[in-house]
């Protein structure tokens, strides 16, 4: 339509000059200048159908975010009915609460003119009063209600937990076992034909790709959806908390998704809805920085406790530190990686009668590799030894002075209070 009211305008203008420079030409030219004006006005009825090269259609600019908003949608959907709220309630000492009664001392015939009322007869409150005492998050991994949670979330053996499920059914959780190394435990409720999560490979994470993060926020907001992206991987943090004291975490998931108080315990998923890590610290002081436990490192953990009904991990037996390049050259170390075998006051580098020891480890051996991979900053020893069973023999390559040498290690059950 813009075509043919260009068009129009620009032939109008060139009659307006026609029409002045024929308007001394007589009648005759003047019934010609009429017919061409007649020609005209019925060829503007006329259609101007636009060049095959000039598209009428704006293609869609966010078509990628309904597919993302979509994916994660669906996550939330096939992870969420798996995910529950942990209630953590106990009998707390009541603090005192006796009326003042400001005619205590006075003798009994002259209290009766001051008292008015009842509210000196009433008993005061002491004892122990049941109460909550927080919250956290876990999820369901086996139908007849075996639930992952953080070990921090259940540490209180004194105190009583709750399940609540998605569905809003309750249920008492018994506390079935604490893994003594990771902050991971395993509660069990009397259940059957729970909904559970599928268990992803956190081994294959990327940087950037998106995170959900799903719990109960503040011990409150039950099945809390936020999304965020991987923002680190193998990060070495410590964690502190009233019931914890101070822990160092190795090897953990840093995601900007938002972990509140009561995420604890909770699922990190992928876009498949799939289980990539367990939910367990924030930064304090920051702004959206959380981590998660990788969940390839609880999956040992899981395998253990359907088969034993307890967490056994595996042991080596050793105290070490990590070289580091600084260390390696102020020592005059033979490595500038690995795990240094060396003694603190809280025992001997090599543990007696331990896996270590019968295998023949010594104070201040180098562990270099666990099974061809490299103890580095990014891979340490206990992390390595971790992603084994109890029973496994796994092969340690040792630098002992100017020799290199491969010893065979067969690992058992870490012995309690280890």
């Amino acid at each position: 339509m813009q075509k043919k009211i260009l068009v129009a305008v620009l032939i109008a203008g060139f009659l307006g000059g026609v029409a002045g420079s024929l308007a001394s030409a007589g009648s005759a030219r003047a019934s010609i200048l009429g017919d061409i004006w007649n020609f005209l006005k019925g060829s503007s009825t006329e259609t101007v159908q636009p060049s095959a090269s000039v598209s009428t259609t704006t293609p869609p600019l966010y078509a990628p975010t309904v597919d993302y908003e979509r994916a994660v949608v669906s996550a939330v959907k096939k992870a969420s009915p798996s995910v529950v709220s942990i209630v953590i309630s106990k009998d707390l000492p009541v603090i005192e609460n006796c009326p003042y009664d400001p005619f205590e001392n006075l003798p009994p015939e002259f209290r009766g003119f001051f008292i008015q009322g009842p509210q000196f007869s009433q008993p005061c409150e002491k004892g122990t009063k049941y109460q909550e005492v927080g919250g956290g998050s876990g999820f369901i991994i086996s139908e007849n209600g075996l639930i992952l949670t953080n070990k921090h979330v259940v540490s209180d053996t004194s105190a009583d937990y709750t399940v609540l499920t998605n569905s809003g059914k309750k249920y008492p959780a018994k506390v079935l076992a604490r893994d003594p190394v990771q902050d991971l435990a395993v509660l069990k409720i009397d259940a059957e034909h729970l909904p559970v999560v599928q268990l992803g490979d956190s081994d294959a994470l990327e940087l950037g790709q998106t995170a959900i993060a799903i719990g109960n926020s503040l011990g409150e907001f039950r099945n809390t959806v936020s999304v965020g992206v991987i923002s680190g991987l193998q990060r070495t943090i410590t964690a502190s908390g009233n019931t914890i004291g101070s822990e160092t975490i190795q090897g953990v998931i840093q995601t900007d998704a938002a972990i509140n108080p009561g995420n604890s315990g909770g699922p990190l998923l992928n876009l498949q809805g799939e289980v990539i890590g367990i939910n367990t610290a924030i930064a304090s002081g920051a702004q959206n920085i959380g981590f998660a436990i990788p969940v390839n490192q609880a999956k040992r953990d899981i395998r253990s406790v359907k088969a034993t009904g307890d967490i056994k991990t595996p042991y080596l037996g050793v105290r070490y530190m990590a070289i580091t390049s600084d260390m390696a050259s102020s020592q005059k170390l033979a490595a500038d990686h690995g795990a240094l075998l060396r003694g603190s006051g809280n025992g001997p580098a090599v543990i007696p009668d331990s896996p270590a020891a019968k295998a023949g480890l010594k104070a201040e051996d180098i562990v270099l590799e666990v099974n061809g991979v490299g103890v580095d900053q990014d891979h340490s020893l206990i992390d390595l030894v971790g992603r084994y069973n109890v029973g496994d023999t796994i092969t340690l390559k040792v630098q002992r002075g100017d020799k290199t040498l491969d010893l065979s290690v067969t690992l058992e059950a870490r012995p309690k209070g280890e």
